[in-house]
């Protein structure tokens, strides 16, 4: 069985989560692990899924605590997806910020994705039905 908890970054293994995020292929995390470790230790709320002692999923999230959450990571190990782990996740993460109006997302175009995000009550930004809205990210 899984356990889905809130977790200190200092609580996760490094070896462990470079694990999970090279796994899910999340390069770009992985390249460098203190920047990684940094943002982690910045994060508001980190869950764990541990399957026994293995790290197989996590979430976190960047929060003012009070009019905006972002969902920056949610991720589980290809061999434990299908489990509804990813959802137990995210809901764990997001159960801290029930006052919290803005609840934000950033992910790539894979189906599967909009999918997952949709079942969670996300909409995609230019399908809002509540009116016009706009997104605008910057990477540098």
């Amino acid at each position: 069985m899984t356990a889905i908890s809130v977790v200190r970054a200092e609580d996760l293994p490094l070896t462990e989560i470079l694990g999970l995020y090279r796994a899910v292929e999340w390069f770009a995390y992985t390249k460098d692990p203190d920047k990684l470790v940094r943002a982690l230790e910045g994060s508001s709320t980190i869950v764990a899924a541990h399957d026994g002692q293995t790290l197989v999923g996590l979430a976190r999230v960047i929060s003012d605590g009070a009019s905006i959450c972002y969902l920056q990571d949610i991720l589980v190990l290809p061999s434990h997806h299908r489990r509804g782990i990813g959802r137990a996740l995210a809901e764990r993460a997001l159960e801290q910020y029930p006052h919290v109006r803005q609840k934000v997302l950033i992910t790539d175009d894979e189906p599967t994705q909009k999918a997952f995000y949709e079942a969670l009550g996300y909409t995609q930004a230019d399908e809002y039905p509540g009116g016009s809205v706009r997104a605008f990210i910057r990477f540098d």
